[in-house]
């Protein structure tokens, strides 16, 4: 079984692959208080929970955006399974290939992410990740990454608004029962499920107006479940997306170690490697 463990802001999530098929997918907080010994207890709580023995384990690979997590994440990993988890970061092979002014730049969650979309489909394509920030990425016909926007995420913004306007109180975010409110909680609920749907329609309709060309789109992310099927464009969503990704990201570099081939994973001949 292989690991992949995205270490967020806010969460660490787990995931475990046998092949290319997901067996089990697990979260807990992300919290540099804890100890090695804690995440280790964490860890194996989740291992024990989907019946995943230690000596199962083959190999792993980590994406952080946390970096005085990364260390403490990769140790505990090491005492559980006895192997040393890939970091991916300089000196990993992702077959993406960055044309922004600054490739170091970009976040580790979004290389997987971009990486996964072009393991499933060509581009022209945008990559949206839906999380504490709403991170759109743009890979082009020769599956490259060009660029991308980003704004505030679904939850900060509505929990930022609810903060600063004394008169609105946090809502749930679920569709309303009309797109006109007709109360403060129905409007509320209106502005932040169809304000984001119509945002990611205009980002769509702008970068194709941009670029000459129809893009494909996908979608992943905590709130993508809530958001993109109020989209007018079509868009995929899919939430394993990043997890993905990280398989790809560590098959490919398990192949160029051993030199050899991988006959389950997709591969393309334009991937830079």
């Amino acid at each position: 079984m292989i690991i992949t463990v995205n270490i967020e802001n806010t969460n660490i999530n787990i995931s475990g692959y046998r092949g290319d098929e997901i067996c089990f997918l697990g979260s807990t907080e992300a919290d540099n208080k804890k100890t090695v010994l804690d995440y280790i207890l964490l860890f194996k709580s989740i291992l024990n929970y989907y019946s995943v023995a230690n000596e199962n384990i083959e190999g792993g690979i980590i994406s952080s955006v946390v970096p005085n997590l990364t260390e403490k994440i990769q140790i505990a990993w090491r005492e559980i399974s006895g192997k040393e988890f890939m970091i991916l970061g300089p000196g990993i092979k992702t077959g993406l290939s960055i044309l922004t002014d600054n490739p170091a730049e970009r976040g580790n969650d979004l290389v997987a992410c971009c990486t996964g979309a072009v393991n499933i489909m060509d581009g022209p394509l945008m990559v949206i990740s839906m999380g504490i920030a709403t991170s759109i990425c743009i890979i082009n016909e020769k599956n490259q990454y060009i660029g991308g926007m980003i704004f505030p995420g679904v939850g900060i913004s509505l929990d930022a608004l609810c903060e600063h306007a004394a008169k609105l109180n946090q809502v749930r975010i679920d569709v309303p029962k009309h797109f006109i409110g007709t109360n403060t909680e129905q409007a509320l609920r209106s502005g932040i499920i169809y304000g984001n749907a119509s945002c990611i329609d205009g980002m769509v309709d702008r970068a194709e107006e941009e670029l000459g060309v129809k893009l494909k789109v996908i979608a992943t992310g905590e709130y993508a479940s809530k958001i993109i099927p109020y989209c007018r464009k079509n868009i995929v969503i899919d939430p394993n997306l990043l997890s993905n990704g990280l398989k790809v990201i560590y098959d490919r570099n398990i192949i160029l170690k051993k030199g050899s081939s991988h006959k389950n994973t997709k591969y393309r001949k334009s991937d830079t490697i």
